[in-house]
């Protein structure tokens, strides 16, 4: 059996070195907002690009403090992907503005600036682009935003590495999950904002901690979302081994590519490959339902991102949205493929074997 994700496995060759963490924190006797917590976040902002970073407990706590620190607030409009995990959309609901939902670039899955500019009105205040799976999101985003007026903030949960042209992208702030799944993971919730802005990150970090820079001296009305030094001091072992995962990630995807683009549709893969970092390897098939229940009886665990999107949820059915077909489509027929860094290529190879197979069977009773 091959499990789409083995968290245990993941996590086994670096078992020294968290233990070591671990025993380092216990022994300081120091676990919120430590030495820990700023030595992980100077490290992130260096890795990331940015001259800031503030930890907090996690991306969607992260996505709330940054939109209010922004200003955005009830009344406002902010662009979010129609195709992505319902924590963007609840971020913008959180502080009392509307997700307005933007369809997607139907090859590469994330949006595109031309799509942005027809979606602004008079209440837009900014654009809340995803860098999904893995993929970064088009410098145009950036570019029709700017243009209009707009504030961007990037929810990054999924993207930890990835640069266009070497370089971060045009954003006011950018959000990272490290919920263990994440390419860099920790061993439970947590998150960060980066930004190149001083004042931005000195507004999330007053609102981390409950609107206060000195104990009982309560400024704004914040939140209780910081990151913890346990947390930090995993995801400071484990970012060294960042840069080999994902590249280990994109010689998987590239076997995946060669091997499978005659069955399946396969993910656009860009030119620029530090641009993806292959968080999910996603095929599209007409049958995928079929299929992921033949492949998990053939030992290959597979997931599906998303299969509710956010406007079908219940949590959304109170109001009534466009037509977003994309999004639909995506729902239906997209299936992440094993992608973690520490498959074999042996065990690469079945997965593709049993695609294949298992999709020519699957056309075979088609035509029956």
């Amino acid at each position: 059996m091959i499990p789409y994700l083995d968290l245990a496995r993941a996590n086994a060759p670096l078992r020294d070195e968290l233990s070591t963490a671990a025993v380092s924190v216990i022994e300081g006797g120091w676990f919120i907002l430590g030495n820990e917590v700023q030595r992980f976040e100077d490290a992130w902002a260096s890795y990331t690009g940015r001259s800031g970073c503030v930890g907090v407990g996690n991306a969607l706590d992260g996505l709330t403090l940054a939109l209010r620190a922004l200003g955005a607030g009830p009344g406002d409009e902010i662009l979010v992907p129609s195709n992505t995990y319902i924590a963007s959309w609840l971020a913008v609901s959180a502080v009392g503005a509307t997700p307005v939902p933007v369809e997607p670039d139907e090859g590469t899955m994330t949006i595109r600036g031309a799509a942005c500019a027809e979606a602004v009105t008079s209440r837009t205040v900014g654009v809340m682009p995803v860098h999904l799976f893995g993929q970064m999101t088009h410098p145009d985003v950036s570019e029709a935003a700017r243009a209009h007026g707009l504030f961007v903030l990037a929810d990054a949960a999924q993207s930890h590495g990835a640069t266009v042209a070497g370089k971060p992208l045009d954003t006011d702030a950018d959000v990272y999950s490290f919920y263990p799944t994440k390419n860099l993971g920790a061993l439970g919730d947590a998150g960060a904002v980066v930004t190149n802005s001083e004042q931005l990150a000195d507004r999330v970090r007053l609102l981390r901690n409950y609107g206060s820079r000195r104990k009982y001296d309560n400024e704004v009305r914040g939140y209780n979302s910081r990151l913890d030094d346990m947390q930090a001091a995993f995801l400071s072992a484990k970012l060294p081994h960042l840069r080999g995962d994902n590249e280990r990630r994109r010689e998987i995807a590239a076997m995946y590519a060669a091997g499978l683009g005659e069955v399946v549709g396969l993910p656009l893969v860009p030119e620029d490959t530090e641009s993806h970092v292959w968080h999910a390897f996603n095929v599209r098939h007409g049958q995928r339902d079929r299929l992921q229940e033949r492949l998990a009886g053939a030992g290959v665990g597979t997931q599906v991102f998303y299969p509710t999107p956010p406007h079908r949820s219940q949590a959304y059915a109170d109001r009534s949205w466009p037509p977003l077909p994309i999004a639909d489509r995506l729902a239906e027929t997209t299936l992440a493929l094993p992608v973690a860094p520490y498959l074999a290529d042996e065990e690469v190879s079945f997965v593709i074997d049993a695609v294949r197979a298992l999709t020519e069977e699957l056309a075979a009773s088609v035509v029956r």
